[in-house]
This record gives structure tokens, C-alpha cells and sequence, in this order.
């Protein structure tokens, strides 16, 4: 199966960025330099605990905000690996900003790092990850 390039799919179903995903966050990404972020508020409907949003959807943009940096470059790859770190709650109603970038590549393995940023400027979970390099698809 052929995987499609979610930058160019307009009606891409993609969780985390499709602007049509009904129950999508519906991130927007820029590209700063080394640097890809987004910015987020979680409403109710992504809550954990009362007020704070939920570590998996925390998560979720770290995943994606590192897949986005390699997508946008023309890398075509796919999350092998991540780790999370929580240092902090992430609450309901607040504007955080989410930052991806490159640490390594090797062969077809790409390690990225990636962060969730409160507005107080502290860090709320980092993230960690491994991507793999899909190869270019053999026509028959």
C-alpha cells in the first residue's frame, strides 16, 4: 500500500493537522529556521484530569510536530520510537506552544527531539523520538 503525503492530501483525515477532522486539533505549523512549531489551546473535550489537557494528546503533538519537520523537508518517514517526559500539567484554556527539531540522522534512521512550551516559558514534556526513512516505492 502506497502511503499518501499528508501535506498535499487536501482531504487528509490526519488527526492532528487536518483542517477537516471533525474531532481533529487541527494544528497549523510554521517553519522557523531548525525549527517547526505550532500552537495550541485545549478546550474541555481534550481534558485528562478536570482543567488539565491529556498526556496522550500532549503527546500526540509531540509526534507530530517532529513528523512535520521531516514531512515538510521532503523526508517521508514514520515514528519508530518515542519517549515522553512530564514535568508539568498542561492546563485547559491556556495557549502552549509545541517545537520540534533534528538531532541526528544516520542512514534512514532520524532522531528528532521535540518540546511543549506553557506560556510561562517552562517546559511542560519533552519528547524523544526515532523515525525511520520510508523507501521510495518500486513502480512495476
Amino acid at each position: 500500500m502506497m502511503m499518501a503525503d499528508p501535506l498535499k492530501e487536501e482531504n487528509s483525515m490526519c488527526f492532528a493537522c487536518s483542517k477537516i477532522n471533525p474531532i481533529g486539533l487541527k494544528l497549523v505549523f510554521e517553519h522557523d529556521g531548525d525549527v517547526c512549531r505550532t500552537h495550541f489551546v485545549a478546550g474541555p473535550e481534550h481534558q485528562g484530569w478536570d482543567g488539565v489537557m491529556h498526556g496522550g494528546l500532549v503527546a500526540t503533538m509531540l509526534d507530530e510536530i517532529m513528523a512535520q519537520w521531516l514531512w515538510k523537508r521532503g523526508i517521508k518517514i514514520m515514528t519508530a520510537e518515542m519517549t515522553a517526559r512530564y514535568s508539568k500539567a498542561v492546563p485547559i484554556g491556556e495557549k502552549i506552544t509545541v517545537e520540534g527539531q533534528m538531532v541526528s540522522q544516520r542512514g534512514r534512521l532520524v532522531e528528532m527531539a521535540a518540546q511543549a512550551i506553557l506560556p510561562d516559558g517552562s517546559v511542560a514534556a519533552r519528547a524523544t523520538a526515532k523515525f525511520l526513512k520510508i523507501p521510495p516505492s518500486k513502480k512495476s
